[in-house]
């Protein structure tokens, strides 16, 4: 039998993580506390707040949300299908983007300089601008056919993300060590298969967390496409406010955007999490 099959942690290092087990309970327990004893507090201040009655008739009221709170959700699938396709034009223009903006040499340099303008300028213009610009401005030009005005809503999120996110994705690809690019290129791999096969899968490790966090503010400016008269979920609750005089409507779209965001982040933080932890392992002596 082999000495790890037959080895049993000692009585110390048993103790050891007993008492661990307890730090780690007792930790919890006085943050669950903690917070629960400043969420009393802040909702004590607020509630005998002087115009606390009306902030929560214009805000709060139960029954105005309740009844426009199915033609809010539908608003959001809009918003969820925008969401996926705008996803999906990011991921493939950012990464071509990126890619450009990679190249060595200086025949190059054209492709190089195009990118490079690219993401400067979409990052410069605040995205509801290339909402008004691209929703308004091109199909003036009636060189396109009449499409609805969400499609070009997507158009708008797709060309603006993709700056941001070709930018992360750039930084990923330099970040591999130039060693690597030299080992698979004396693997007798072409420049497109090193870059493909090797440069950006490890890049692209690096900069998850950053990615993700790029997915989470696409996620919230989806509900920008209002603006072009697209009823998504923050239009509708426009519409109900218009109706009703009451905000309450606005407050169920943001709550709805955050109940679709949370999963994401909560995700995007564990990964970030398990990233660190494994860097500083890998750092340990």
């Amino acid at each position: 039998m082999s000495t790890v099959e037959t080895w049993e942690p000692s009585a110390l290092e048993l103790d050891r993580r007993r008492y661990r087990q307890r730090s780690a309970k007792r930790s919890a327990l006085i943050a669950v506390v903690s917070t629960l004893v400043f969420a009393a507090i802040i909702a004590v201040g607020i509630i005998n707040s002087p115009g606390w009655d009306a902030v929560k008739e214009s805000f709060f009221n139960v029954e105005i949300g309740a009844k426009y709170f199915t033609a809010i959700l539908k608003g959001l699938w809009l918003n969820i299908q925008v969401l996926f396709f705008s996803s999906i034009g990011v991921a493939i223009f950012g990464t071509l983007l990126a890619v450009l903006r990679s190249l060595r040499g200086p025949v190059f340099f054209p492709l190089r300089f195009l990118a490079a303008a690219y993401t400067d300028l979409f990052r410069g213009v605040p995205l509801i601008i290339v909402l008004y610009l691209i929703g308004f401005g091109v199909p003036a030009l009636g060189i396109f056919p009449k499409l609805p005005n969400y499609v070009w809503g997507t158009i708008a999120i797709i060309l603006t993300y993709s700056a941001y996110v070709s930018e992360v994705l750039r930084a990923g690809i330099e970040s591999v060590h130039p060693s690597q690019r030299i080992a698979a290129r004396s693997l007798g791999l072409s420049h497109a298969q090193t870059l493909r096969l090797v440069v950006i899968p490890q890049g692209l490790r690096k900069v998850v967390p950053a990615l993700m966090n790029d997915f989470v503010s696409m996620q919230k400016d989806v509900g920008l496409i209002s603006v072009l008269g697209a009823v998504d979920a923050v239009r509708a609750a426009n519409i109900a406010s218009a109706l009703t005089y009451n905000f309450t409507p606005y407050v169920v779209a943001a709550l709805l955007f955050v109940a679709i965001s949370f999963p994401v982040i909560r995700f995007t933080d564990r990964v970030t999490a398990r990233m660190t932890g494994r860097e500083q392992n890998a750092g340990t002596v």
